[in-house]
């Protein structure tokens, strides 16, 4: 059987790079021939960051991100074809996420907007190759929060045949994927939504008090004590009483918002880094027992996955459940969304949807993306 080759790139709402990888769909299902990532240069992941709230500027300097972006882009491209020995041409077309800046769905006139910097067309440029982008905005146009979008991938990848399985994708934003049997005979579908902050806080945290992008394995924030008022008044925000369709953002969790919640109280920073934790994994417990209590699998992918403390506290606080990280399930936390994007260009090539209306709330299933012939 031919190959059916697609590259799918991602870069989340952690900031912390690009992840690429090489897929081989030619029987159906995914093999990934490589995997490749490369962090920000420095100026371009501020600038990233410095666009996610508003600026002077700014559409001279989104563009300017953009080109930014599709440089680094091509550059793990280059190194997907180099790693696997595949030529360009061999390849059907190239998933690009782009960087999300803004995420506002159905606000202000009902439709609301979703905003990833990319440049599609300089990518296909550099790199000889199509290119499918702007994932999101047709679900929006449709009615749909146009997020997330890789419950349809979870199902085709890690759905079981007797059992309900729950995936959690721990980026800058948690998503949680609730996955039914497929053998089941009720009718059941599948929901996804966005709990709400993932890594996008504890990173900053880090970053701030240690000097350092992440708080690797959890350990710092394993060395202090929740507390209880705190982790109280974060959780209390509306976003995380709403019910699903939702997704969310940096628009709401970011900085300014930490700042306002923690107000002028002195606390130590390794306890705040411990409740920022507790609240990533609370409120994600709480949803999967919210509204997949039947699940007893639980897989966790994305960069939240690499965090040992942050997967004990799920397991402790999920005590029925199996949490495991992907890599259990046949591919590792770092792989997950890119591939996914990688399936997701494919469907667009194939003129197949790519949304799934349960979860985002659309009018009915789409075709998504836009493609840009190299």
């Amino acid at each position: 059987m031919a190959a059916e080759l697609f590259i799918g790139l991602m870069s989340g709402t952690s900031l912390d790079g690009v992840d690429g990888v090489l897929a081989d769909f030619s029987d159906g299902r995914i093999a990934v021939k490589a995997y490749a990532t490369a962090e920000f240069p420095v100026t371009l992941r501020a600038e990233l960051l410095a666009l996610n709230t508003p600026g002077d500027n700014e559409l001279h300097r989104a563009a300017l991100a953009g080109n930014g972006l599709a440089q680094a882009y091509a550059g793990v491209v280059q190194q997907l074809l180099a790693d696997s020995g595949i030529a360009a041409g061999a390849i059907a077309a190239i998933g690009a996420h782009g960087q999300t800046v803004r995420h506002r769905p159905l606000e202000f006139d009902d439709v609301g907007y979703t905003l990833q910097i990319n440049n599609p067309s300089l990518l296909a440029e550099l790199t000889g190759i199509d290119v499918v982008g702007d994932f999101r905005s047709r679900d929006l146009a449709a009615g749909g929060q146009g997020a997330p979008l890789v419950p349809a991938f979870h199902r085709a990848l890690f759905a079981h045949a007797d059992e309900t399985v729950a995936v959690l994708n721990i980026g800058g934003i948690s998503n949680l994927s609730l996955l039914p049997a497929t053998n089941a005979l009720d009718g059941a579908i599948v929901l996804g939504f966005d709990c709400g902050p993932g890594n996008a806080l504890m990173d900053h945290w880090c970053q701030t008090y240690q000097g350092q992008p992440f708080d690797r394995g959890g350990q710092w924030a394993a060395s202090g004590q929740v507390l209880p008022q705190l982790l109280a008044q974060l959780r209390a925000d509306p976003y995380f009483a709403k019910a699903p369709p939702k997704s969310t953002g940096r628009d709401l969790f970011n900085p300014t918002w930490l700042a306002s919640q923690l107000g002028t109280t002195a606390m130590a920073p390794a306890d705040v880094q411990a409740t920022l934790t507790e609240l990533t994994a609370s409120t994600c417990a709480a949803d999967l027992l919210s509204y997949g209590k039947d699940s007893k699998l639980l897989i966790v992918c994305g960069g939240g996955a690499l965090n040992d403390h942050l997967l004990g506290r799920l397991r402790a606080l999920l005590p029925g459940v199996k949490v495991v990280a992907s890599t259990d399930q046949g591919l590792p936390p770092q792989q997950v969304e890119a591939a996914a994007f990688a399936w997701l260009a494919r469907c667009t090539v194939r003129r197949e949807a790519g949304n799934l209306a349960s979860v985002t709330g659309a009018r009915g299933a789409r075709v998504l993306g836009a493609i840009y012939p190299a």
